[in-house]
C-alpha cells in the first residue's frame, strides 16, 4: 500500500506538472489544462497509475508534434496554436470512459488502449504528416498538406509509430497479460481508428456536417471499438 501511494503521489505530482506547462505553453486554455487534470485524476484513482501513464505519453507525444515544424503550419494556416477543453474532451472522453469502467467490464481495457492508441496515431500523423503532400483518402488523388481527409505515407508511418508506442508501454506495464496482443491492439486500434478520422474528414467535414471535434470523438470511438473486439476474441 505504501508503494502504491508514492506512485499515485509521483503521478500527482506529473499531472501539476503536464497541466502547468500545457497552459504556460500555451498548448492549451486554462480550462483544457484543468479539465486534463481533472481527468486525470479520476483515471488515476478510478484505473491506476498504468492507465494514467499511457495518457501521459499521449500528452507529451502531442505536445512535440504540435509544436514541431511551427512556421511551416503557420504559412500554410494549419498551425492550431492553443487548444481549448472542447480538444480535451474530444480525443479523451471515450479513453476516459473506458478508464471509469475498465475494473467493470475487462475488455474496457482493450477499449481505453485503443482509444488512445487512435488519439496518439492520429495527432501525430496530422501534426507532422502535414510535412508530405498528401492524397484524399476517398479518391487518392492529390491535395493541399491540412486538407480533411487527407493522407500521406510520412502521416501513415508516424500514425503507426504512436500506436505503436502506446502499445509498447502497455504491454511493459502489463495493463494485458499477453504482451504480443497488446501491442497488436494498440497499431489496429490505432490506424483503423486514424483512417475513420480520414475518412470522416473528407465525407463529412469538409462538407460541414460536423466539426474537427465531432471526428476526433468518433475516430477514438471506433479505435475504442475495434480494442474491444480485439481484447474479446
Amino acid at each position: 500500500m505504501y508503494e502504491v501511494s508514492i506512485i499515485n503521489l509521483v503521478c500527482i505530482l506529473l499531472l501539476g506538472v503536464v497541466g502547468t506547462i500545457t497552459y504556460y505553453r500555451k498548448s492549451l486554455d486554462l480550462l483544457g489544462s484543468l479539465l486534463m487534470v481533472v481527468m486525470g485524476f479520476i483515471i488515476l484513482f478510478s484505473a491506476g497509475f498504468k492507465w494514467l501513464i499511457l495518457i501521459l505519453i499521449f500528452l507529451i507525444l502531442s505536445l512535440i508534434a504540435t509544436k514541431s515544424n511551427k512556421q511551416f503550419k503557420k504559412s500554410i494556416g494549419k498551425y492550431d496554436g492553443q487548444r481549448t477543453a472542447k480538444n480535451v474532451i474530444s480525443n479523451g472522453i471515450v479513453a476516459f470512459f473506458m478508464a471509469a469502467f475498465g475494473g467493470f467490464y475487462f475488455p474496457f481495457v482493450g477499449g481505453f488502449i485503443g482509444a488512445i492508441s487512435t488519439a496518439t496515431a492520429d495527432t501525430l500523423a496530422s501534426e507532422i504528416g502535414i510535412l508530405q503532400e498528401p492524397r484524399l483518402v476517398t479518391t487518392f488523388k492529390k491535395v493541399p498538406p491540412g486538407t480533411d481527409g487527407g493522407i500521406s505515407i510520412l502521416g501513415t508511418a508516424v500514425g503507426v509509430l504512436g500506436a505503436g508506442i502506446i502499445g509498447i508501454a502497455a504491454a511493459a506495464m502489463g495493463i494485458i497479460s499477453n504482451p504480443l496482443l497488446t501491442v497488436q491492439i494498440a497499431v489496429i486500434s490505432g490506424l483503423i481508428g486514424c483512417f475513420m478520422d480520414s475518412i470522416l474528414g473528407a465525407v463529412f467535414e469538409v462538407r460541414g456536417f460536423i466539426n474537427n471535434e465531432h471526428v476526433n470523438l468518433l475516430a477514438t470511438l471506433t479505435g475504442a471499438i475495434v480494442g474491444i473486439i480485439f481484447t474479446m476474441i
